[in-house]
């Protein structure tokens, strides 16, 4: 376990611009701690400080885990969050769509957002800008990237795409014979 480097960091941050903006200092600093950004076997995880001091005491090998996993760095680079990360990004979401109830089931399946199942949509949505996706009753179900901006939404098809799938609460139950 060890701190980003200054390239992680910046991925890292910006990856979670896009789906949060400005709101990043929230997550560092709260008001139960003070919690920081750790890299372990490529994953990143969100920790209180103290808790990562205690866990300065076991060693890489045997440790599994620690905090809440955020997302991974693949091998080209590039970060991929997790559908963890998502109880922490749903509060501070600058721009969220709701689905309606019949769309709710196709996302959970990893499918896109169809416009047919689209409910709300936050205003100034721009194309390919983070998204959180939310049921009708402000459940968060996972993240997304818009596939149109709020205006190209209004004037689309109805089987037109307006959020492409990136994660969903689904995948827990998808995942499940593959996970250790």
């Amino acid at each position: 376990m060890r701190p980003l480097t200054e390239e992680e960091t910046r991925t890292f941050f910006e990856k979670l611009s896009k789906y949060i903006g400005e709101n990043i200092k929230l997550l560092l600093d709260r008001p139960d701690g003070t919690y920081c950004f750790r890299l372990h076997r490529d994953r990143v995880f969100y920790v209180r400080e103290d808790i990562m001091k205690k866990a300065g005491n076991v060693s890489r090998e045997n440790l599994l885990s620690l905090g809440t996993c955020y997302g991974k760095f693949t091998k080209t680079g590039k970060f991929r969050l997790h559908i963890t990360a998502l109880d922490y990004l749903a509060p501070y979401a600058k721009y969220k769509i709701w689905l309606k109830p019949s769309a709710e089931q196709q996302f959970l399946y990893g499918h896109h957002v169809m416009k047919s199942g689209l409910g709300r949509i936050t205003e100034n949505t721009n194309k390919y800008q983070g998204i959180v996706v939310y049921s009708m009753g402000d459940l968060p179900l996972g993240f997304g990237v818009a596939a149109r901006s709020t205006q190209d939404c209004r004037h689309a098809d109805p089987m037109t795409i307006v959020a492409f799938h990136q994660a969903d609460i689904g995948e827990y139950i998808r995942s499940e014979d593959t996970l250790v």
